[in-house]
């Protein structure tokens, strides 16, 4: 036999070979133990259940926020001089005007008493000027001087007027100077690290500067939403600003993982431009932070409250299904038939609206106290009979705890 039959002959074999194993293949694919089988006719498709719900529900802006300090000041020298004493250590509270720090005051009490000389001279100057005014007056009263002499006596006098106001402001001057040698704390709040040691030699506003006081407790959050939620945020403003007596509205700041509340606050203003690179707008709301779980730069989410819906049909966010043709439920109708009934499901075209943590609202298609199939979706088609293996509760919106997660995006 020539090479070429041989080639030929096993280039046949390797095809039927291949063949068969894929047809072995199929045939445990579609009729083995990994096939996936139909549910037998007659029998009943088990399912849990929940009875949709009409109550209150908070509807929540979602952002990503970064805390701020009510108030960030550097604390600076206002003179040069050599730091001799610290009176505070690193992250201490602090109250406006206490004492920092001490630099050496000698060189500006020096110049306070400089000055103070040269005002008792002047003020000497002064008087002695206005005794012989006051003698010149009466000789040209009487014609014994030359009037010129008067008016030269004169402005002598407010000359050294002139001088001793110089003077006075010099010596206010000075005693500012001593004053400044004693560094007192601008504003209340927490103390950073320190940059500077004692014995060293400061400069006057050294961008370095002594310590960094933040205030925290109060602090604010600095978060940003979409443009697409601005109108619902300006339309809860409108309405405070109508009726003052509405509380304001709440801002609730959560860690990254959104797994602990950090503090509730309340929004203080929104920016007045919308960011057009981002398309985002800034807001600002302010928290007391009494016990400090917010810190300065730290990254929260933020979630405003911009209104409470009432009366929403919920239903748990699992009896929510998407398909081609948009959400839909399934509902469970009981069929009465030659005296037997029978619950079948009911495929329901909804209309979905804001989720909140574990409940979806519908603004139509679902009617309070309507069953909704939760589990075993999967196996249902509309009409078949299906048996409520267990029925469980609608949570509650307006819990005591929030939940986990908090979404406002609206299903179209």
């Amino acid at each position: 036999m020539s090479p070429a039959k041989k080639n030929t002959k096993s280039i046949r074999y390797l095809l039927y070979a291949g063949a068969f194993i894929v047809a072995a293949y199929c045939v445990w694919h579609f009729f083995g133990p990994g096939a996936k089988k139909p549910m037998p006719q007659g029998e009943i498709a088990p399912v849990r259940v929940a009875a949709a719900k009409v109550q209150n529900v908070p509807h929540f802006l979602n952002g990503l926020g970064t805390v701020a300090p009510s108030s960030d000041v550097l604390v600076q020298s206002r003179v040069d001089g050599q730091l001799l004493k610290l009176h505070f250590t690193d992250g201490q509270r602090v109250k406006a005007g206490d004492l920092l720090a001490e630099i050496d005051p000698r060189p500006f009490k020096a110049s306070l008493e400089q000055a103070q000389g040269n005002l008792l001279k002047d003020k000497a100057q002064l008087d002695n000027a206005r005794r012989d005014l006051a003698r010149y007056e009466k000789l040209a009263k009487g014609d014994f001087i030359a009037a010129q002499q008067y008016e030269n006596q004169r402005a002598l006098v407010r000359q050294y007027q002139g001088s001793v106001a110089a003077d006075e402001a010099a010596v206010d001057a000075a005693r500012l100077q001593v004053e400044y040698s004693r560094i007192t704390a601008p504003a209340s709040g927490r103390l950073g690290l320190r940059a500077v040691d004692e014995g060293n030699q400061i400069k006057a506003n050294d961008s370095n500067g002594l310590v960094r006081i933040t205030e925290t407790s109060p602090c604010d959050v600095i978060f940003t939403l979409p443009e697409a939620q601005l109108p619902l945020v300006t339309t809860a403003l409108r309405e405070r600003e109508k009726d003052p007596a509405m509380p304001p509205l709440e801002v609730q700041a959560w860690d990254r993982s959104d797994a602990r509340l950090l503090g509730v606050g309340r929004l203080v203003s929104i920016d007045n431009r919308i960011d057009s690179a981002t398309g985002t707008v800034r807001l600002k709301a302010s928290f007391p932070n009494a016990d400090d779980a917010l810190f300065p730069n730290q990254f929260v989410n933020a979630r405003l409250l911009v209104r409470v819906i009432p009366d929403a049909v919920t239903v748990p966010q699992a009896a929510v299904q998407l398909g081609s043709k948009g959400s839909y439920c399934y509902v469970i109708q009981s069929v009465e038939k030659d005296g037997e009934k029978t619950d079948r499901a009911e495929f329901r075209q909804v209309v979905p609206g804001i989720v909140y943590g574990e409940l979806q609202i519908i603004d139509k298609g679902i009617a309070a106290g309507e069953l909704v199939v939760v589990d075993g979706v999967d196996r249902l088609r509309d009409g078949i009979p299906v048996r409520i293996a267990a029925t469980m509760e609608t949570p509650d919106a307006m819990a005591d705890e929030p939940p986990d997660q908090a979404a406002d995006m609206q299903t179209e």
